[in-house]
């Protein structure tokens, strides 16, 4: 049984949610050698998110944006840690309803999801810098 892990730092993105799929596979070639496995996706940072989600229709994803600022709405007077701006709270608790880690099945070298589901970075800081994920691919049967 192999194990291949790598950290990959993804440029500085606007605050929306963001395609990385391609990103993510383009970053570990191994994944072609692996026949049943699991890739495990882990961001590094507290305001900044994962999710799996529609690949195709890029309203999805701002619509997505939208709904979790309504949700989770800046400026309330409920916040004490606002020490990083308006954004800074808010963007932990995004974090924290959508995670810092997928588990995402492989399958004969590919990643093996649904036709319409892509890998998001969810940006939830206004200015978040670069992110930086570890991407850890385990095979579970030897070829």
């Amino acid at each position: 049984m192999n194990i291949y892990q790598k950290e990959i730092l993804l440029d500085q993105k606007p605050r929306v949610f963001h395609l990385i799929t391609e990103e993510i596979k383009s970053a570990i070639p191994e994944l072609k050698l692996i026949r049943t496995g699991i890739l495990n996706v882990f961001i590094c940072h507290t305001s900044a998110s994962l999710t799996v989600n529609e690949n195709a229709d890029p309203d999805v994803r701002k619509d997505f944006e939208t709904h979790f600022n309504s949700m989770v709405p800046e400026n309330s007077a409920d916040y004490l840690h606002t020490s990083e701006g308006p954004d800074d709270m808010t963007s932990h608790i995004k974090s924290s309803i959508l995670g810092c880690s997928l588990n995402i099945p492989v399958t004969d070298g590919k990643l093996n999801k649904g036709i319409w589901q892509g890998i998001y970075l969810c940006e939830h800081r206004n200015s978040g810098g670069r992110r930086k994920l570890v991407l850890t691919l385990s095979e579970t049967e030897k070829n």
